[in-house]
């Protein structure tokens, strides 16, 4: 900070004045006894505030007289009007990104992919980030090393081998969240033009990223025993040159499903057969209902064509930004998409992570948090298919917390989700899971917010109003 200086307590007053036209030119100012005895300044310092508002072309000095106000020229600053065109917005891009993140205490929220507020082990992430803020200190401010702290990459490494993935650390990149994971991925894979194969159904923010990219997308139907239908993809991948699979396997979202080990491995035969690389979402496999964390695609590849991605986002709290990527034989190409995209994730989320994973803190989490969601999980299935009408369908989850319903063809939905909208109920449309429309009957409903009896009240409501609408 600059030195400061005792006369500028009655200099900045006497400028402030004098600027604003307060006091008018040619008027005098008070002596300097009048502004020592005010003040309580020495004669000096009040000589030398007078000097200096005389260098600055504000006061003039008559011998005999004292000190006048200078007659400075008032500076006209223009009004400058900004005549701008109107932000264009995408209007069905903004409707698909309300339904699947509006969020208000308002409303039942059964649409919105994140743990609640209740859910989320505050205490524990909180005090772990102030320990390490005392730890670290200023170091958390400078800039760490692009592709992620080394023991971070570590400790993930070391995680993922006890479920039988080996990665190699230094294959690991530490995003800003999953999607930055899945948008290197892609980008290290690919090129605008390129055809991709998804899931279908898929959620909006992975096809947002896909249509952001420039890519052109096969949807890959989802099957409620299996998981994937491998006989549709094999076929799409002799007709088309894909260049890349993009699959949630674990508890894929919106629908829950798991898919089987069988299939994982067929997707793998056919990746290989078409030299293509699959593209993994790993990020529900912690929430599991079974006894065990079912294994990845990554787990079974000897050929290197499969990148993982994930975050803890889902499992922790939303609002911690932070991501992986494993890139494998492809980490070049990620590393230079990843530092396009940011130099760095932040470092308090880097050590924070690190320092939950080092201990024992994010299991006990983990498995609270599990028996959370499958009871709720079970509770609002019940409802569900005790209240809505016959023909409806809901997909029962083996982890993750996403229940895919459908309703009978009958039904107007758009009546339907007014209702629920007019009722303070929400659920995601089955329309933003796609770029076709085979979905308009299905909608998702969300079980990470705690469950109040309340929204059992609503739930039911929506069930009998869907039954009103099939009359």
């Amino acid at each position: 900070m600059g030195k400061t200086y005792k006369y500028e307590i009655f200099t900045a007053a006497i400028e402030e004045q004098i600027r604003k036209g307060i006091i008018k030119a040619k008027t005098r100012l008070p002596s300097v006894r009048d502004i020592k005895e005010r003040y309580r300044l020495s004669t000096s310092s009040v000589q030398s505030g007078y000097e200096y508002l005389m260098m600055k072309g504000l006061v003039e000095s008559s011998p005999r007289s004292g000190y006048f106000a200078a007659d400075i020229q008032v500076e006209n600053i223009p009004e400058i009007k900004a005549d701008l065109p109107p932000v264009v917005r995408d209007e069905v891009f903004m409707k698909n990104m309300v339904l699947t993140s509006r969020r208000s205490s308002e409303f039942s929220s059964f649409h919105h992919a994140v743990p609640g507020d209740l859910l989320i082990p505050q205490k524990l992430i909180l005090r772990t980030m102030q320990e390490v803020i005392r730890e670290k200190g200023a170091s958390l401010l400078r800039y760490y090393p692009s592709n992620g702290l080394e023991a971070l990459r570590r400790s993930i490494a070391d995680q993922m081998a006890v479920y039988g993935s080996v990665f190699n650390p230094d294959e690991l990149i530490i995003t800003d969240g999953a999607l930055q994971a899945l948008t290197i991925a892609l980008k290290s894979v690919t090129k605008t033009g390129d055809v991709i194969a998804v899931d279908s159904p898929c959620v909006f923010s992975v096809l947002e990223v896909i249509s952001h990219l420039g890519l052109k997308v096969i949807e890959i139907p989802i099957h409620y025993r299996n998981g994937f239908d491998t006989e549709y993809f094999q076929k799409a991948c002799t007709e088309n040159d894909i260049r890349a699979l993009v699959t949630t396997p674990n508890f894929h979202n919106p629908t829950g499903i798991l898919m089987s080990d069988e299939v994982k491995k067929e997707i793998l035969e056919i990746a290989e057969k078409h030299q293509l690389c699959i593209i993994e979402n790993d990020i529900y496999s912690d929430l599991y209902f079974g006894d065990r964390r079912p294994q990845n695609i990554q787990s079974f590849d000897k050929k290197g064509l499969v990148m993982t991605y994930s975050s803890f986002s889902k499992t922790l709290a939303p609002g911690i930004r932070l991501g992986w990527l494993y890139a494998g034989k492809f980490y070049s190409k990620s590393e230079r998409a990843k530092f396009a995209l940011g130099r760095s994730v932040a470092p308090v989320y880097q050590e924070l992570m690190l320092k939950l994973l080092e201990g024992s803190s994010y299991e006990r989490h983990l498995r609270t948090f599990r028996k959370k969601l499958n009871l709720q999980a079970d509770q609002v299935l019940e409802v569900l298919r005790n209240s809505f009408p016959e023909g409806s369908y809901f997909h029962r989850p083996e982890g993750g917390y996403s229940i895919w319903g459908q309703l009978p063809e009958p039904i107007n939905m758009h009546r339907f989700y007014q209702y629920c909208e007019e009722q303070r109920v929400l659920f995601t449309p089955g329309d933003t899971f796609s770029f076709t429309d085979r979905y308009h009957h299905h909608f998702r409903i969300v079980f990470a917010e705690r469950i109040t009896s309340e929204s059992f009240i609503l739930l039911e409501n929506a069930g009998k109003q869907a039954k009103e609408l099939l009359l």
